[in-house]
């Protein structure tokens, strides 16, 4: 008699079957127990195999953890790949509405290399969801290729802007709210195209990012003007090309404090035996008449009391003097 497949489901009532003893083989074969773990096992087995899948019909579309990574380091990976094979896998999910077809999950740089060398991906194949990719995505890239401060902040600024929720985001990239916020806030005050030019900067850390976030901020810096007059292709890194940025706004911000008006020294006004009668300063905001009350403590009492008539009486003279004639 021939073997039944184990794992088929028994047919429906009324069905036709050639099987013979239907009923005897379900209750022998139960889902349960032991048989049941064994089609568990042979499912985790199958899900974690790693299956060769043509690039031509794996998209690139999707939130980017990195930076856009260099043709060197695309070539240097394919001459990698070509003495050694392809040593880790990718993982692909597939499109729902493109039968046979994937959306990369991570790995775009060995697919980029891989598509260069014209040969299939080693990759794993999961059936998830968009936030089970982006957990995917973001937990593989922080614990095998630790992506650099600003990497984080702009994958963090494009999946909110995607609308993922706070909370994915958050175990996505492995990092609490405050450190979510200024993520946010660089990737927000810095434009997007300085960042690309900048690089990944990976020796760049969190607080120099945030200064030229505050920096650009402040004032009337023109961020992208300051990078496109700088020679950044003749920079060997990264860090330096951020620290050709950086430098130069701080040289465009620094006339700006020189340039303000000088301040109006004190003025002290003295009576003709050299008394000291009132001593006027000048702020940003006001102008200080100060009484003295050692000198002319008589005076400074009488002006006390008479102040509001005084001063409206100037105030009035100033007035008349401002009409035209």
């Amino acid at each position: 008699m021939a073997r039944r497949n184990l794992f088929q489901p028994p047919p429906l009532p009324g069905a036709d079957t050639t099987v013979a003893e239907p009923i005897e083989q379900k209750s022998r074969f139960p889902n349960t127990g032991a048989m049941s773990g064994v089609k568990s096992t042979l499912k985790d087995v199958a899900s974690n195999a790693v299956r060769e899948i043509s690039v031509d019909v794996i998209e690139e579309r999707g939130p980017k953890d990195r930076l856009t990574f260099s043709d060197a380091d695309v070539t240097a990976l394919a001459e990698s790949i070509k003495a050694h094979g392809q040593q880790v896998p990718i993982m692909v999910r597939p499109i729902a509405d493109k039968p046979g077809h994937y959306k990369i999950v991570y790995g775009r740089r060995r697919l980029r290399a891989l598509r260069s060398l014209g040969i299939p991906a080693k990759a794993l194949v999961r059936s998830l969801s968009d936030q089970e990719a982006i957990l995917a995505q973001g937990q593989e890239n922080t614990q095998r290729l630790d992506p650099s401060f600003i990497e984080k902040a702009l994958f963090a600024a494009e999946l909110a802007a995607s609308g993922y929720e706070q909370s994915i985001i958050l175990d996505a990239l492995a990092v609490d709210k405050p450190m979510l916020s200024r993520m946010t806030k660089v990737a927000r005050s810095i434009p997007q195209s300085v960042i690309e030019q900048i690089g990944s900067a990976h020796g760049i850390g969190r607080r120099r990012w945030e200064d030229l976030a505050d920096q650009s901020r402040s004032g009337d810096i023109n961020l992208e003007q300051i990078a496109a007059a700088l020679k950044l292709d003749g920079a060997k890194s990264s860090d330096d090309r951020f620290g050709m940025i950086s430098d130069a706004v701080t040289r465009a911000q620094a006339p700006r404090a020189t340039d303000k008006p000088a301040r109006a020294p004190a003025l002290t006004i003295k009576l003709e035996d050299g008394t000291a009668l009132a001593e006027i300063k000048e702020t940003p905001r006001a102008l200080t008449l100060k009484l003295s009350k050692s000198d002319t403590p008589e005076f400074a009492q009488w002006m006390h009391d008479n102040a509001e008539a005084e001063l409206t009486r100037l105030y009035e003279a100033w007035r008349s003097e401002q009409k035209p004639d």
